[in-house]
């Protein structure tokens, strides 16, 4: 059940995003009379799901879950339709347009998937706001897994800044030390003083190809905020203890020390705590039948933000900068061999776990906003074969007032689509390795 309510919302969210995209271009290219053949959602080698035609243009869903595209007249492209092109031009068709219109044609797709992410923030902003776990509620500072401590933190640890940015949403710790290509300055609050230190890029690489680098870091909260057991008194317990290990037991995360806690019902355990600046040990320590010590744990409070209607404009053009910003740093990392980024590219199984389990439309439209980013990035890349590469070969005839050949640009369609076909074979075939080989 899982699986299928992943697959729906992926099917969804990529059949809108294909759809928005296509329609730039097709609009685009109906503002500017050019004859638009076909508009398709997938693709339809052999046969199509279903199609009708209106006008000139044939409109239809294919096979093949793999994007969309529009077939637009007298325009070298996926189709690869080098018959049309040996025929004289005609006024409707792309070719007979000025380099100006054809510009905008090609880049119509990448904007309209930008204004579909701006639009959807906005909506977010206006109908949820922003909720999020401000660093400053960490008031018990953060533990840290054993790459952490090789980086420098030690349990505990408040972060203050990283490269002088002072952090606000604690979930900007890990993209700041994500998106990184030189070494990081990191500020801290430890015992009361802050401490300072340096994160070397090397580090920073070997922490970030492991697989410990996803559970740097979580929030402290087992915090005793009340004793509400005699036995817990007894045993010492006290207000304000923070518990900082169960039976010495390696845990990284105060979840785990819970599940271990709960594990010893009806037995008695002992905890490492930390009281002010002394650091204790608590023997016998009896765990309930139930699986409870008798203690009511500290809370981190959330924050939500929210934004009217005019308010939630600005925002939604922050986060969509924001996302688009911290992806392109990413793509750029990709493409730097000493970062070995380019192992955790993925294919259409990433894209579908990204997507929750539950269906949860805040989290729908979130990642929908997100992949919209994407595809407008990817297609502006001036790569052969998509929108930044066709688009790139009309700017070259706007500048120079030379226009490219149709040889050289079905030449360019050709190497283009094979390069797409060995990136979308590399990413699919890393998905594959991940989940059935590694």
């Amino acid at each position: 059940m899982d699986i299928l309510i992943r697959l729906v919302q992926f099917f969804m969210s990529l059949s809108l995003l294909v759809a928005i995209h296509e329609f730039g271009h097709f609009i685009m290219a109906r503002i500017f009379r050019i004859r638009v053949e076909k508009f398709y959602i997938f693709f339809n080698p052999w046969f199509s799901i279903f199609k009708f035609k209106r006008g000139d243009t044939e409109y239809g869903l294919g096979w093949v879950p793999l994007g969309g595209y529009v077939k637009i007249a007298g325009m070298i492209d996926e189709s690869m339709d080098t018959e049309q092109m040996k025929q004289p031009a005609k006024p409707d068709e792309f070719r007979s347009k000025p380099a100006w219109q054809r510009f905008l044609v090609m880049i119509a797709g990448v904007v309209m998937n930008l204004l579909l992410a701006f639009a959807i923030y906005c909506g977010i902003s206006y109908k949820w706001g922003k909720t999020y776990v401000p660093n400053d509620n960490v008031k018990w500072g953060y533990n840290f897994n054993e790459a952490a401590h090789g980086m420098g933190f030690e349990d505990g640890d408040k972060i203050v800044s990283i490269d002088g940015k002072n952090i606000d949403n604690y979930r900007e710790i890990f993209s700041e030390l994500v998106i990184s290509d030189s070494d990081k300055s990191v500020v801290v609050e430890r015992k009361g003083a802050e401490v300072s230190f340096t994160i070397p890029y090397d580090k920073l690489l070997e922490v970030r190809n492991s697989e410990q680098f996803e559970d740097l870091y979580t929030p402290r909260y087992l915090v005793v905020n009340e004793v509400t057991s005699q036995t817990a008194r007894d045993a010492g317990v006290c207000k304000g203890d923070i518990i900082t290990d169960v039976d010495r037991q390696n845990f990284v995360t105060d979840d785990e020390k819970l599940m271990y806690i709960q594990s010893k019902a009806g037995n008695t355990i002992t905890l490492n705590i930390e009281r002010g600046s002394d650091t204790l040990t608590l023997n016998n320590v009896p765990v309930s039948n139930d699986g409870l010590i008798g203690i009511e744990r500290g809370a981190i409070e959330l924050r939500t933000q929210k934004f009217g209607f005019w308010a939630s404009i600005p925002a939604g053009a922050r986060l969509t900068r924001d996302v688009m910003g911290s992806y392109w740093q990413q793509l750029k990392m990709i493409f730097k061999p000493k970062t070995q980024m380019y192992k955790s590219l993925g294919g259409f199984i990433s894209i579908g776990k990204i997507f929750p389990s539950e269906w949860d439309w805040l989290q729908f439209w979130s990642m929908t906003a997100f992949l919209s980013i994407i595809l407008a990035i990817m297609n502006i890349l001036p790569i052969p074969g998509l929108d930044g590469g066709h688009a790139l070969f009309t700017f070259w005839e706007m500048i120079t007032g030379r226009k490219v050949s149709d040889k050289v640009l079905e030449i360019a369609q050709y190497i283009g689509l094979a390069i797409i076909l060995l990136l979308l074979v590399y990413a699919n075939g890393n998905d594959i390795y991940k989940v059935f080989i590694k």
